[in-house]
């Protein structure tokens, strides 16, 4: 059996037949959305969402300041004067 990583779930049809109710419900926590009782969706809420992908951006960045330190040894030396 696969584990339900939040508080609330609901099952599809229960989503279907109200789903103001259940967002109501969840009073913003995560819902896990279960087909045959197998979890195959969260809903979360909007701003959780959207910190989330600030996570996973800054995520990136973070490894491409990494990969990029590891270049500095073939990088050409220019002084501002220079520029």
């Amino acid at each position: 059996m696969e584990q339900i990583l939040s508080k609330y779930s609901v099952s599809i049809s229960e989503l279907k037949k109200n789903p103001t109710a259940v967002l109501q419900n969840a009073n913003g926590a995560s819902v896990a959305i279960l087909n045959h009782n197998k979890p195959t969706a969260y809903l979360i809420p909007a701003e959780i969402y959207g910190m989330l992908m600030e996570m996973a951006e800054d995520y990136e960045l973070i490894k491409l300041v990494k990969e990029r330190e590891n270049e500095k040894e073939s990088a050409v030396k220019v002084s501002l004067d220079e520029l």
